[in-house]
């Protein structure tokens, strides 16, 4: 049995003094088949251990449907890594925040607007019950004291930038050991009194997550807890972007002087992140202070490996700094894996379309409603949400106004498109309608939830209201697009270019053949705004808007032969192809 402990400032496993030196790699944002190799890489960079958080809602997608296969198989990947020689730490949900969908909470937990999340709620806590009596037991065997390498976890994540309710804290710690987790725990949170107030819970080890002045952090650690390891939870030697904003890049040479400044303190330090890897589908998270600003689909981080494992001139920093700090030599260090290959496969022509609001009833089952509604009330966690309804007419000049509306939505009138409303730039459309009347269609999409700070709770689609001037509109029609499946997409062949339909949301689909399955990057230039799918495999999002120009396609999804891609344009595009490039391009 092996056991890490806090003792008198240090970190003991076993009976030995340990200096934690680990990078955060999470499993759900990396391919399977590519685990070996960013573990690997870890490893030959010096560093004894592997973090993950573990997000809920990667795990029970649905409630009471639970996934640990293919990229939600936990276990492998904890187990892996303890071959590779290597430590774990875990993370679990509840809540994980990590740019990532609604901060790793179940989307589906807003079916229940009373519940109250992160909080001693007793409806959210029959819920995490569930989860965790399906989660933990299969990380009990992998715990260092039952012989695997597993030396510590989590209770919740940054509480203290949420919450004070340390009671509901000493609930999910009581959970963990109820369920056999004998481990060390511990929480990490920013280093200001009033987070660390909230988020500490006596008895359990408390860590500090900060990008820079460790002395300064450390110190604040110091005066709650004294006898404590020092233990840098998450350094944030990069940062990660959202769109319609610059790539974010952190000076190598920079990050690997906080990082050995932090060495010499005698702490233990976990990179944030070592490899960030990719929000595939529709995962990528939000944030919201002054307004609405989605994650993008990479999640490079500017991380010592890169969103496709390649290691950076800050990778080498990092390795040098490891070397001198434990009295080796770089040759002494593991050695490095082999890049992966890459391959520029060239243009891919879009052979086949079908135009969304046209073939609606083909795609999506409707459903009556008086108001419209949230797409968390029908059922529904991700993807888009089309509203439909008949505007008396004549009216002339009249603004219509969707009253929060979460994320963007294109408007339709008669099938032609009259404008786009953004929840950060939400100004309402001047419609003219005819004497007739016409079909008004509203085809919203949940760009990705909050996943930090105080406004969790978000709901998708239009959340209120839809009004022409102070008059609301009412009796709607109503059809959820979740786009897990895509077999029942009736496509035809192209139509004629300005065929009448620009800014009318369409699938393309095009075919490409594949002899060697090496990694490589989608480029859109000359499409909007839409979602990519390769054979099935959701690959995220782009948008003209940047800062990323390319997706990254991970060689393992492609298949020996003929590849299928589809990509859903909301707007238009001039032409109808694609580039498969060997670099990427993140702006």
């Amino acid at each position: 049995m092996t056991q890490l402990k806090a003792v008198n400032q240090q970190f003991v496993l076993g009976e030995e003094a340990i200096q934690i030196l680990s990078g955060a790699i999470h499993y759900f944002r990396v391919v399977p088949e590519y685990w070996e190799d960013r573990l690997l890489k870890l490893k030959a960079s010096g560093l004894n251990t592997v973090e993950t958080y573990i997000p809920w809602n990667w795990h029970e997608p649905d409630e009471g449907r639970f996934n640990f296969s293919g990229m939600a198989d936990i276990e492998a990947f904890v187990t892996l890594a303890g071959k590779l020689g290597l430590h774990v730490i875990v993370r679990p949900s509840p809540y994980i925040c990590a740019e990532w969908e609604f901060g790793g909470l179940p989307a589906w937990l807003l079916q229940d607007p009373q519940m109250q999340l992160r909080c001693l709620d007793p409806k959210f806590l029959k819920k995490v019950d569930a989860y965790y009596d399906e989660l933990i037991p299969r990380l009990v065997p992998l715990l260092s004291t039952n012989g695997g390498p597993i030396i510590a976890v989590q209770i919740e994540n940054e509480y203290g930038s949420y919450g004070n309710d340390t009671a509901y804290l000493q609930y999910l710690q009581e959970a963990l050991i109820a369920r056999g987790v004998d481990v060390l725990l511990f929480t990490s949170d920013g280093p200001t009194d009033g987070m660390l107030q909230g988020g500490t819970v006596p008895g359990v080890t408390a860590t500090v997550n900060f990008g820079s002045r460790p002395s300064e952090a450390f110190a604040k650690l110091r005066e709650y807890r004294s006898e404590d390891p020092l233990m840098c939870m998450e350094y944030w030697n990069g940062w990660f972007d959202h769109w319609m904003k610059p790539h974010h890049t952190r000076d190598s040479e920079d990050a690997a002087s906080v990082f050995a400044e932090m060495l010499a303190l005698g702490a233990s330090v976990n990179f944030y992140m070592f490899h960030g890897g990719t929000n595939f589908g529709f995962y990528n998270g939000a944030n919201y202070h002054d307004k609405y600003e989605p994650t993008i689909t990479s999640y490079d981080y500017d991380a010592p490996l890169s969103e496709c494992g390649d290691v950076t001139t800050k990778y080498e920093a990092v390795r040098q700094v490891i070397a001198k700090h434990q009295g080796v030599e770089l040759g002494d260090l593991p050695e490095l894996p082999d890049p992966v290959r890459k391959k520029a496969y060239g243009t891919v022509s879009m052979t086949s379309y079908a135009d969304l609001l046209e073939n609606l009833p083909v795609l999506a089952s409707s459903e009556k409603h008086r108001t419209p509604v949230p797409m968390e009330l029908l059922g529904q966690n991700y993807g888009f949400i089309v509203y439909s309804t008949k505007i008396s007419g004549p009216r002339q000049g009249e603004s219509l106004h969707l009253q929060e509306v979460h994320d963007r939505a294109q408007v339709f009138l008669d099938g032609v498109y009259q404008g786009t409303v953004e929840r950060w730039n939400n100004a309402p459309i001047s419609l003219d309608i005819p004497a007739a009347g016409a079909k008004l269609d509203i085809v919203v999409e949940n760009m990705g939830r909050v996943n930090y700070g105080p406004r969790l709770k978000d709901y998708k689609g239009i959340t209120e209201g839809v009004r022409m001037n102070n008059q609301f509109l009412y009796d709607w029609s109503i059809s959820c697009l979740p786009m897990d499946h895509l077999e029942a997409v009736p496509f035809g062949p192209l139509p004629a270019p300005n065929a009448g339909r620009k800014d009318r949301p369409a699938f393309y689909k095009g075919e490409f053949h594949v002899e060697d399955r090496m990694d490589t990057f989608v480029r859109l230039d000359g499409w909007v705004k839409g979602v990519v799918w390769i054979n099935g495999f959701n690959l995220g999002r782009y948008w003209e808007q940047g800062p990323q120009a390319t997706l990254y396609l991970p060689g393992p999804l492609l298949k020996k032969g003929s590849n299928e891609i589809i990509v859903f344009e909301l707007h238009h595009t001039d032409k109808a192809s694609i580039e498969l490039v060997d670099k990427p391009d993140l702006g």
